[in-house]
């Protein structure tokens, strides 16, 4: 029995005039990128552990910041910001407020997979909607389904405004094309402040780093502030840091996230999470070495061998360089220069712009189909696999509404979506 496809011309036609992407292009496929059932059981569950993840990181924020929990945790996630905002981002009004989007960057490995971050200002939400709508119609069964992420974003800010910034213009169209089949509206971030037309609620699409750029943003802020207006993911730059992935780490805080998370929830992450480090220029005591790496100081990384070079180092956030992979090196993938200036520019960045180190984990091969670009018939197409699931926490509850799965060709050092990759919705088994 043949499986269900979309057609090439379905797929061509179906696509918005404006496209979804400002300037961006990508691969067609005629079927989804299947899960299986224990895959697509784990990211179910994996919701709630994020979601969890995601409150003891505010809770252990804000207890720092109160003197409950070491000082030094809230200096290192508040390093680089303005005082300001660090101020604003304390306020009780809104301590319990969390981003209700997760979207974690997953990595198919040869033993399952791994994060390699978790986004609270996740683009793909409008391409997902599109996608899982057009292959639902052709009798495909996908994460989701046809309209689990147009439903759970439009109970997100019901009737409300996206706020979309300059910086993040490349995600503009699927914005639109979401806001029209939701009833929502999108707005200039940079204005809106002074607009009289403003929404109850609203969805923050702009990294807070792009604060500088907004003007009259402090009216928004003031109305949040007093309960005139909602705005999800919330004004909390700490949140958006990946230095959070060190810290799980950090031995000083396992009896924290132990019992923050549940010694079940703990002991899950830890084998999807992967070990990082701040890469933080102090220098240790003599007889100490940083766990994990054998080495009594950052700089020793420049000397790793390519095989000890299974590292990725990266931007943790409130930086340009934070988003879509500008700031990543993969050490085993660079020569020693490149990594070399990659380690040294870190440490330099210290404490302004705070950087990481992460354990790389190699990529699963897979084949899927694609269509060729000449003749548009159907071909193998070797690929590494980028999942991207979509969870919306509403009620208190968080529930998987679709997942995007960027599917890259083999020689690809970096899994995004680049013009020569398929995007495709992640299917689901068909039901007996």
């Amino acid at each position: 029995m043949n499986e269900p496809s979309v057609a090439l011309e379905t797929l061509r036609n179906a696509l918005p005039q404006a496209g979804l992407f400002a300037g961006k292009s990508w691969r067609l496929s005629p079927t989804p990128f299947p899960l299986t059932e224990t895959l697509h059981q784990e990211l179910v569950a994996l919701g709630e552990r994020l979601w969890n993840f995601q409150k003891a990181c505010n809770d252990l924020y804000t207890l720092s910041a109160s003197g409950r929990q070491p000082a030094w945790i809230a200096e290192l996630l508040d390093k680089g910001k303005p005082a300001e905002l660090v101020e604003f981002s304390r306020s009780k009004a809104f301590r319990h407020h969390l981003p209700r989007v997760l979207r974690p960057d997953i990595i198919l490995t040869q033993d399952g997979f791994i994060l390699s971050e978790l986004d609270s200002i996740p683009g793909g939400i409008g391409l997902t909607a599109w996608l899982n709508e057009i292959y639902s119609e052709a009798g495909t069964h996908v994460v989701g389904g046809a309209n689990g992420m147009l439903d759970a974003f439009a109970q997100l800010v019901p009737k409300g405004d996206i706020l979309v910034s300059l910086e993040a213009q490349t995600y503009r169209p699927e914005m639109e094309w979401l806001a029209k089949r939701t009833g929502q509206r999108v707005c200039d971030a940079e204005y809106y402040g002074d607009r009289t037309d403003r929404a109850a609620a609203a969805y923050r699409f702009f990294e807070l780093f792009d604060l500088e750029n907004i003007p009259d943003v402090d009216k928004l802020q003031r109305a949040v502030l007093g309960g005139l207006s909602t705005i999800t993911p919330p004004f909390k730059p700490f949140l958006e840091e990946k230095l959070w992935f060190a810290l799980f780490w950090m031995r000083p805080l396992r009896d924290y996230w132990r019992r923050a998370l549940t010694e079940r929830h703990y002991l899950a992450l830890q084998k999807v999470i992967p070990r990082s480090w701040v890469l933080d220029p102090q220098p240790l005591p003599p007889h100490a070495e940083i766990p994990g790496l054998g080495i009594h100081n950052f700089l020793e990384l420049c000397d790793f061998s390519q095989k000890e070079r299974e590292l990725v180092i990266k931007a943790s956030g409130f930086s340009e360089l934070a988003w879509g992979a500008r700031s990543v090196v993969i050490g085993a993938d660079e020569p020693q220069s490149v990594w070399k200036d990659a380690v040294e520019k870190a440490l330099l960045s210290f404490p302004d712009q705070p950087y990481l180190a992460q354990r790389f984990h190699k990529p699963k091969t897979f084949i899927h189909s694609v269509y060729d670009e000449g003749s548009g018939a159907v071909v193998p197409f070797p690929c590494k696999v980028r999942l991207c699931p979509y969870y919306f926490t509403l009620d208190e509850k968080p529930t998987l509404a679709g997942a995007l799965a960027t599917l890259c060709p083999p020689d690809k050092k970096i899994l995004h979506g680049m013009k020569d990759a398929i995007l495709v919705p992640a299917g689901v088994p068909r039901p007996d």
